[in-house]
């Protein structure tokens, strides 16, 4: 005999409940149910738990005061004064082949035209690193006061200053013409970094990060 006949077999002699049986049956669960709501319901167990969205208890990011409309005005500024300085230089090695023309002096002593020739790779390297390094500080400074941090409004305020000595001492009409445009740049970022707007920025940046994390962090 094959399982398949022995199940048949064992079904046929089972019997099968009588309607009565089964309406008593139904009956009690019924009874069961109303008695007891929550015996209806099923309980959920860990797993259903854990997949139930609920409140993160982990840190979020630190808060930060809105930035201002004159501190974002000064970023854009800076932002632009890199791009200006990005250009000067290309405007600079696009004229450095005529380098003779031009009238250098180191200190006192002014250079021939041979001596400039000679030392054109030098100067021009010196070019190079010199705007690149005042692109960098265009973009560092412009970042560091986006995020409210008050030493970099001071260092723009510093550079501005070495930037209006060394705009007084040139006597050249070019150098003036090509000095005065990253100047004006700076004037007017830095008089946007000190309004009373971007103050009480900086202010209330510089009090949120002398709070400890519990206290500036989301819930």
């Amino acid at each position: 005999m094959n399982d398949m006949e022995l199940l048949r077999e064992l079904a046929q002699e089972t019997p099968l409940p009588a309607p009565a049986e089964l309406a008593g049956a139904r009956a009690r669960l019924v009874a069961a149910i109303t008695a007891d709501p929550a015996a209806g319901r099923l309980t959920a167990g860990p797993e259903t738990a854990l997949d139930q969205p609920g409140p993160s208890n982990g840190p979020a990011g630190p808060l930060r005061p809105p930035v201002p409309a004159p501190v974002r005005d000064a970023v854009l500024l800076m932002y632009g004064g890199a791009v200006g300085t990005a250009i000067q230089l290309i405007i600079a090695l696009f004229y450095i082949g005529d380098i003779g023309a031009y009238h250098l002096t180191v200190g006192t002593h002014s250079l021939t035209t041979a001596q400039l020739v000679h030392l054109r790779p030098v100067i021009v390297t010196l070019v190079i690193f010199y705007a690149l390094v005042v692109i960098a500080l265009w973009l560092w400074l412009a970042r560091a006061v986006g995020r409210g941090r008050n030493w970099a409004r001071i260092l723009s305020t510093v550079l501005f200053g070495a930037a209006t000595l060394e705009l007084a001492g040139l006597h050249s009409a070019g150098q003036v013409f090509w000095a005065v445009l990253p100047w004006l740049t700076g004037l007017a970022a830095v008089l946007q970094l000190w309004r009373p707007a971007s103050s009480a920025f900086f202010r209330s940046a510089r009090a949120l990060r002398s709070r400890p994390p519990s206290q500036i962090s989301g819930p």
